[in-house]
């Protein structure tokens, strides 16, 4: 543990992409879609649209300062946060200043451009919050307690949501709660550490469907349940999320620490689409524990959940592999 000799926020800043795009040698740029980018895993994939002339990356941010940043009262002044790209294998180190979004605001937000030439695989990115505090300018208050990486070449932000998957028989588990769920294939337990899958081995074939890749259409299948079990997990740490917010004094929700916030930030665009994270958590928070608006939200929250696990493209494809079955069985 570090230690400072002058105040600083006991908590750190979140930062969400919120978009990227290339730029093409004819100058134009291709806006890449969401699956360009993790924020569970905190994770750039610059290699998704197969590119392989592009010149440069514009990468939205958004960065959430914790409660008392912002304070008239607090003990710093010229309050900056900085986006910081750094390199180890190039020793490029590129810092941009993001602004504020609106006059005593938390959020804070802008652009970092990745040039091509700069990078040769992976860019650690993280923000500084920075202020003049005990007369001394350029003290850090508070930063990122993890970076995302950059990643030039990958296609896909690989991982996703972690989860902790175990395989037991619900009727004999020494787990008791499990048993009165013994006709459910799974179950999602999100109040731990990390969200935990429990599959129940009580289902005849069911952990070998899941266990294994024997090719054809049962391949098929297992990817479409995985796709199904995935939607049942992002449903469930959404609500697990925002059924236990941090209230501030004024009443606005505080994004929690850790996989929960993570999921929030994840998932709040497509649940109140065009809205800040700060000002969609808010809305969700008076939703839930108002007297109205909280049913007519879960059809968004379920669409969130079913894009993130990619269920529409699981059923594709079994869907393409059935049509194909037929097309062979016919004379």
């Amino acid at each position: 543990m570090k230690f400072y000799p002058y105040k600083r926020l006991n908590r750190p800043v979140g930062l969400r992409v919120t978009s990227v795009s290339l730029r093409l040698p004819d100058r134009t740029r291709d806006h890449l879609d969401t699956s360009a980018f993790s924020t569970p895993q905190r994770t750039v994939a610059l290699g998704v649209a197969q590119h392989e002339d592009w010149l440069s990356a514009r990468i939205g941010l958004s960065a959430t300062l914790p409660p008392g940043a912002t304070d008239p009262d607090a003990p710093w002044s010229d309050l900056r946060v900085l986006a910081v790209l750094t390199d180890g294998d190039t020793n490029v180190r590129t810092t941009v200043e993001l602004r504020q979004d609106a006059p005593d605001s938390k959020e804070w937000s802008g652009t970092i451009e990745v040039r091509r030439d700069d990078h040769v695989g992976r860019a650690d990115l993280a923000v500084h919050a920075v202020a003049t505090v005990d007369g001394v300018q350029g003290r850090a208050i508070t930063e990122t307690d993890t970076d995302w990486t950059i990643d030039t070449t990958a296609e896909e932000p690989l991982g996703g949501l972690r989860l902790d998957v175990k395989q037991t028989s619900f009727t004999k588990s020494a787990r008791e709660w499990l048993r009165p769920y013994a006709d459910a294939p799974w179950v999602v337990d999100a109040s731990g550490r990390l969200p935990l899958v429990m599959v129940n081995t009580d289902v005849e074939g069911f952990s070998d469907l899941l266990g294994g890749e024997t090719g054809g259409m049962e391949n098929k299948v297992h990817e479409l349940l995985l796709s199904q079990m995935a939607t049942d997990v992002w449903t469930a740490v959404f609500h697990s999320a925002v059924g236990d917010l941090e209230v501030e004094p004024d009443g606005s929700p505080v994004f929690p620490t850790g996989w929960r916030g993570e999921v929030l930030r994840e998932m709040l665009p497509d649940v109140v689409p065009g809205l800040r994270a700060e000002d969609a958590l808010r809305r969700v928070h008076r939703r839930r524990t108002g007297d109205a608006g909280w049913v007519e939200l879960q059809t968004r929250i379920h669409y969130a959940a079913v894009r993130r696990a990619g269920a529409r493209q699981s059923l594709a494809n079994v869907l393409r592999s059935l049509q194909q079955i037929n097309r062979e069985d016919r004379p």
